[in-house]
């Protein structure tokens, strides 16, 4: 169960109170969605972006991937206006793709989770305003809106760790009582930088050093076999 994950990686049961999940990717299986999403919306602006770029940069606020894109290929800064442009009509891609299924095995581990009375909150750079809801339908009674902090809480966006401190405040507890739950490079750096523990489910194409590089204490190949380690043992 839990308390027995959290002894075999040296850290003290009776301290943890949370834990921190980032969304698409470990919650949701959205990452294809977002692939396409960003690929066509950058296409219309004559920029480019490949797959593995997409998955290199969640985590990070769109605005914050839409700047360096044109940073790189235009040599310029993006102004507001672009930024705001480029990624609305991201956004209006990715409402067209199919709704992303719940991730297999994040019902069973946010269940363990909550049954231990631990707080279950949300970190992510997405800023759907339909992301509550989305929630909520996917994951009853696990998620409040007051635990939630999306791409309108922070100036500063993953790997930056302002996302995960933001979380650790509104739960009211410090890093040392929480971990992190993460797939994604920047996620990952942001997870650490904050102080917390940080667990990496490897959902996409990214090799496992990658993950291990970019600083996660452990890395586990989905999230059923996270959940395995969190449920209660016969």
């Amino acid at each position: 169960m839990i308390f027995d994950f959290l002894q075999e990686h040296g850290l003290e049961p009776k301290k943890l109170k949370a834990v921190l999940f980032d969304m698409d990717g470990v919650l949701f299986d959205s990452m294809p969605n977002h692939v396409t999403a960003w690929k066509e919306s950058m296409s219309r602006y004559g920029l480019s972006i490949t797959d593995k770029q997409v998955y290199m940069n969640e985590g990070q606020t769109g605005f914050g991937t839409i700047a360096a894109l044109v940073r790189e290929q235009f040599g310029r800064d993006a102004t507001d206006e672009e930024c705001d442009i480029i990624y609305q009509c991201k956004c209006d891609v990715f409402n067209t793709c199919p709704a992303a299924p719940p991730m297999p095995g994040a019902r069973e581990a946010l269940e363990a989770i909550k049954t231990a009375g631990l707080k279950c909150v949300i970190v992510t750079g997405s800023g759907q305003l339909s992301l509550f809801n989305r929630l909520n339908e996917a994951y009853p009674s696990i998620f409040t809106r007051e635990l939630m902090v999306t791409a309108f809480d922070v100036r500063h966006g993953k790997p930056r760790p302002e996302p995960y401190l933001m979380g650790l405040k509104k739960a009211s507890v410090n890093a040392d009582e929480a971990i992190v739950v993460e797939n994604a490079p920047l996620g990952i750096q942001a997870g650490r930088a904050a102080g917390i523990f940080t667990v990496a489910l490897n959902t996409g194409p990214l090799p496992d050093s990658l993950l291990l590089e970019s600083g996660a204490n452990v890395v586990y190949p989905d999230m059923p076999t996270f959940a395995r380690l969190l449920s209660p043992r016969p």
